[in-house]
């Protein structure tokens, strides 16, 4: 085998719960302490840290730090030439074990560890209690950003409230119904199947934040506890921030592997991988149903895996709301009866959504998969924005076909960069229909804003807010909405649509 083959050989999460805020640890030190678990992951001692010359850690939402990877390396006594702090987004886990995978091949990373964690509940819960967190760790330098920084909604869009996740992934929920063809009451009962499976999962998980298995109904109706969030989808089913959570994975090459002394059976392959991203804002997608782009960068990482999907054991798709995991499932061509649970984690609701360091958890948790059961196959999903950039990476304990070549995604992003979409009229006025929609709940769960993706009679998409008529809201609620005619006017760079 090829000496500069990549692989992962060690990988470890921290789950921080029921503990003191004086004595809860940072992100960074849960990080550090994920390090030195990943180290006797892959059969050695934490000193083998020292070695690293690359340290890369995924963008922090719950605290600031001058250079987080930098302040990392101090913590496991590493003096890494290369710091990398990545840039927003659910698929940067991935995305930069597939950077790292290539650098790896090229001769230019020997070992590396990459590294995420959140600290939002208990960063929230000394907010409450007015209690000062001392988490601040002196860094000199600064690390290199990495990733595409580019916003994730247009001004247009903020102006409508297409801009939160709560509120746009039931955009395409709504759109995944019509495709589907199922009743409200139809959608409502596959929606609390779906996750009640999740939860499961979740439930036999160790690092799950809840670890409790609900029931489908339990999940599918609102109530007091189960509010409403963006309809359809109650509290129980969107992703979960409110978490603390770490992950790392340690990667090197299989000649350097053997120099440290890691043993073969410790060694994971990564036998294919692809990122891509669809039609960047959400205004602009070819429709709210599908993603070309998952299509395409699950099709690349499997033919690069010599693959099909069937032949994979074990999948993990990025789950943050129910929409993506069923488009996921659709663009990878699983079937909706196919056995295979769709997570191993328990997804973001009940494993829980540590901002964009979620997927590390997934390739952890898969790395531990494959080695229980040497020659299976897993596949894992990330995604950040709106189902907007997506990464897969494939995994085995199998070697794979030398040489090991990762595509340039640059090569096949160019198809979906040009892929025809309506055009955005941004003062619409006039008839128009509803493309998809949903509606936005308080914390009382009374609803109190429409939003509306629709079309107007040359084709044109626009975007508009509905009236705050609570009669009109539940209606939209009550009924299917998708198609439903009306009449859309701008004013003051806003648009309002009214349902016939």
């Amino acid at each position: 085998m090829d000496d500069r083959t990549p692989i992962l050989i060690g990988a470890a999460q921290f789950t921080q719960r029921d503990v003191d805020i004086a004595a809860a640890q940072s992100p960074v030190a849960m990080m550090a302490e994920c390090a030195r678990r990943a180290a006797r992951d892959a059969g050695a001692d934490a000193r083998i840290l020292a070695q690293l010359d690359t340290v890369a850690v995924v963008n922090l939402l719950s605290w600031h730090y001058g250079n987080p990877p930098g302040a990392l390396a101090q913590l496991v006594a590493a003096a890494p030439r290369r710091q990398l702090y990545s840039t927003v987004g659910g698929n940067t886990p991935q995305w930069l074990v597939n950077e790292t995978a290539e650098l790896i091949a090229q001769g230019q990373v020997r070992f590396a560890l990459i590294a995420g964690a959140e600290a939002v509940y208990t960063a929230q819960r000394s907010r409450r209690a007015g209690q000062h967190l001392d988490w601040a760790i002196a860094t000199t330098g600064a690390p290199t950003i990495v990733g595409t920084d580019k916003a994730g909604s247009t001004d247009h869009e903020m102006v409508h409230g297409i801009y939160l996740p709560v509120a746009v992934y039931p955009l395409f929920e709504n759109a995944l119904r019509a495709h589907y063809r199922l009743s409200l009451q139809e959608h409502r009962a596959r929606l609390g199947a779906l996750c009640s499976g999740f939860s499961a999962v979740a439930a036999a998980n160790p690092y799950a934040w809840f670890r409790e298995a609900r029931t489908a109904d339990e999940i599918a109706t609102p109530t007091p506890q189960n509010r409403f969030i963006g309809y359809p989808y109650t509290k129980f089913m969107n992703a979960i921030i409110d978490v603390d959570q770490a992950a790392a994975v340690l990667m090197t090459s299989v000649g350097a592997a053997r120099e440290m002394g890691v043993p073969q059976a410790r060694w994971v392959y990564l036998h294919g991988c692809a990122d891509a991203h669809d039609l960047w804002f959400v205004s602009e997608r070819v429709n709210y149903h599908s993603s070309p782009a998952i299509r395409l960068a699950g099709q690349r990482a499997l033919k690069m895996a010599g693959l099909h999907i069937g032949d994979v054991d074990y999948l993990d798709l990025y789950s943050c709301f129910p929409s993506a995991v069923q488009i996921g499932r659709d663009m990878l061509g699983i079937a909706l009866d196919d056995p295979r649970p769709l997570t191993i984690t328990g997804g973001l609701p009940y494993h829980g959504g540590p901002g964009n360091n979620y997927t590390m958890h997934g390739i952890a948790t898969m790395l531990d998969k494959v080695r229980a059961q040497p020659g299976t196959t897993g596949l894992v999903t990330g995604l950040g924005w709106y189902l907007t950039k997506h990464a897969v990476g494939i995994y085995s304990t199998t070697p794979p076909a030398p040489p090991w070549r990762r595509e340039d995604p640059a090569t096949y992003q160019a198809d979906l960069d040009v892929m025809p979409h309506p055009r955005l009229a941004t003062e619409p006025r006039g008839r128009a229909t509803i493309e998809t929609y949903t509606v936005l709940h308080d914390r009382d769960g009374h609803p109190m804003r429409g939003i509306v993706i629709g079309r107007l009679a040359d084709g044109a998409r626009f975007l508009a807010n509905t009236p705050a008529d609570r009669a009109l809201l539940e209606d939209l609620e009550a009924e299917d909405a998708i198609g439903r005619p009306g009449t859309v006017t701008s004013a003051d760079e806003s648009n309002v649509f009214v349902p016939a």
